[in-house]
């Protein structure tokens, strides 16, 4: 097929997004005259992120951490607490790590350098070149699924768009793409693109009579929107069980409970949790799974006492469901050994530290139970 006239695909993109865009927070200003500490904590939102979800959090985020300097000298359990909800919280930590970097290194404001912006925690291509194009106006490209999804269409794309050739012709194809853009339009270009893929070019029953592009994209004349983008079979993930425990210093109910911080690095990093851990074939069964992993994570014996609540759950790569007992305190105290720190806290405390998902359902039970 011929090449795209991408200088007419940027002049319809912009003007289409002129006229189409969504009202939401971080787009208070036009693109180019935005702070680029906002534009750069509204795209780490969006990453894995519906755009309606994240719109409260950044209001609330920016209410709470106005600046970089704010961010920076914010401790990281009120970070992931603002945070709490968002999921994959790995983001929140590099954010809170490069705003301490930008301080030290940059004097409190977001470089508008490529490899400045690079080497900062958690920011890849995609981060970088959104904070270039939408705050400072560079012609640099972005490539997340929506644009990912609309360029494979356009030039419908015959290869598994997860292939590593295919990814690095995406980016060629992203920036021509914004280089063609009118000058000082490239943040127009770029976020008209991830608007387009959000709202029209959708994963399913692409919305083709309202695409500024229809003429253009190749998939659509061809018929073969809904075939594309092609992605490489996905793997199975696996399922664990998984054992937690609200163990009681007493009686349940009546006497505190025991939570625990998880690792600083690694999954869900640094959030506070009912321990536990997985189901392992030499286990007995679930309560001696439990009855294990607390005397390896914290060096106390419990007793396991009844069944609280079971929860399923999917994280990127596996799944899990998670059964949680009520338990009781029985000797030892407490030791950090598979985790940072450990706490006894009354039940109305619990809410006020950063808690995975799973974690807030437990409380909700645990609530639930008590009121009932």
């Amino acid at each position: 097929m011929a090449a795209p006239d991408f200088a007419r695909l940027a002049e319809q993109l912009i003007d289409w997004h002129a006229h189409q865009q969504r009202l939401l927070p971080w787009r208070a200003a036009p693109a180019g005259q935005r702070p680029p500490y906002s534009v750069w904590i509204s795209e780490v939102m969006l990453q894995q992120t519906r755009a309606e979800t994240a719109a409260g959090y950044f209001e609330r985020w920016m209410e709470r951490f106005p600046t970089v300097q704010a961010l920076a000298a914010a401790d990281l359990q009120d970070v992931l607490k603002l945070w709490e909800g968002l999921g994959y919280y790995a983001r929140a930590r590099n954010l809170h790590r490069a705003a301490r970097q930008i301080v030290e290194n940059h004097g409190g404001e977001v470089p508008a350098e490529r490899a400045a912006l690079r080497a900062l925690p958690g920011v890849g291509a995609y981060t970088a070149g959104a904070i270039l194009s939408i705050a400072f106006n560079q012609p640099e490209p972005i490539l997340d699924g929506n644009v990912q999804r609309v360029l494979a269409r356009l030039c419908d794309l015959e290869q598994p768009i997860d292939e590593p050739a295919v990814q690095q012709h995406l980016w060629q194809l992203a920036r021509m793409l914004v280089e063609a853009a009118p000058p000082a339009a490239a943040g127009d270009c770029n976020e008209g693109l991830m608007e387009l893929g959000a709202t029209v070019c959708t994963p399913q029953k692409p919305r083709c009579l309202l695409c500024p592009l229809a003429d253009s994209c190749a998939a659509a004349l061809a018929g073969r929107q809904t075939e594309r983008p092609l992605r490489s079979p996905r793997k199975s993930s696996p399922h664990y069980d998984v054992a937690a425990g609200v163990i009681w210093a007493g009686a349940p109910f009546q006497s505190q409970l025991l939570l625990a911080q998880r690792p600083a690095e690694g999954l869900l990093g640094g959030l506070w949790e009912f321990p536990g851990g997985k189901l392992e074939k030499d286990d007995a069964d679930l309560a001696a799974c439990l009855r294990r992993e607390i005397d390896e994570e914290l060096g106390i014996a419990i007793e396991v006492l009844g069944w609280l609540t079971t929860i399923r759950h999917a994280y990127t790569h596996f799944r899990i469901t998670l059964h949680t007992f009520h338990a009781r305190h029985v000797s030892g105290q407490p030791q950090a050994i598979g985790c940072q720190r450990w706490l006894w806290l009354g039940i109305e405390e619990v809410a006020r530290y950063p808690l995975p998902v799973t974690d807030q359902k437990i409380l909700a039970a645990l609530h639930a139970q008590k009121n009932g």
